[in-house]
């Protein structure tokens, strides 16, 4: 029996509101706009990527990795963010989705539960479970994860740069995904 390696970069991730595109080297510059806005990072443990070449060891770390998405709002055609998979263990039938940012005019739910549905929708055609890593301070997005029925599963540390940052470690179940969508239609 082989055994089927997904790709966590794949082509086609779309709904009505959003479109995730495989990141690209040629997206720096209008991601960077994005980017660029210092209180989109305010709450995350790396307060400074709003500076270019803070941002380009993020943009260059989502890039080496290929499991990273711009995130276009399908309406304008606007690049609004970025998210990605990462942490990916097949013996655990597991991976993590996280290091989303977006633009500002987007905040408030719609389209953060947009991006994750479309993720947690492909991620569970692979695994059992996804686990989402927020940083402690980041308490906007704690809230946004237990929104879409994450729970919290424990606290793990991180380094940055040489110096450990505490996170919170959310996961969901494909059975309580499911759960979650019946609850919604």
């Amino acid at each position: 029996m082989s055994q089927q390696f997904p790709d966590w970069q794949p082509q086609g991730l779309e709904n009505n509101l959003l479109k995730l595109v495989p990141l690209a080297k040629a997206d720096f510059d209008t991601l960077f706009e994005v980017a660029s806005d210092p209180l989109i990072w305010e709450q995350h443990p790396t307060k400074d990527r709003y500076k270019k070449e803070v941002f380009q060891l993020f943009f260059d770390g989502a890039l080496g990795g290929n499991t990273a998405f711009i995130i276009i709002d399908k309406a304008t055609g606007r690049i609004i963010g970025s998210t990605r998979y990462y942490d990916y263990k097949p013996e655990q039938a597991s991976i993590a989705i996280g290091y989303t940012f977006l633009n500002r005019d987007y905040w408030g739910g719609r389209y953060n539960r947009s991006a994750k549905k479309l993720l947690l929708d492909y991620a569970f055609h692979y695994v059992d479970t996804v686990y989402f890593h927020i940083g402690a301070n980041n308490l906007r997005s704690q809230k946004a994860i237990l929104n879409i029925g994450a729970t919290k599963v424990g606290e793990v540390d991180f380094d940055y740069y040489g110096k450990k940052v505490l996170h919170y470690e959310y996961a969901i179940t494909k059975a309580d995904w499911l759960h979650t969508l019946k609850q919604q239609l």
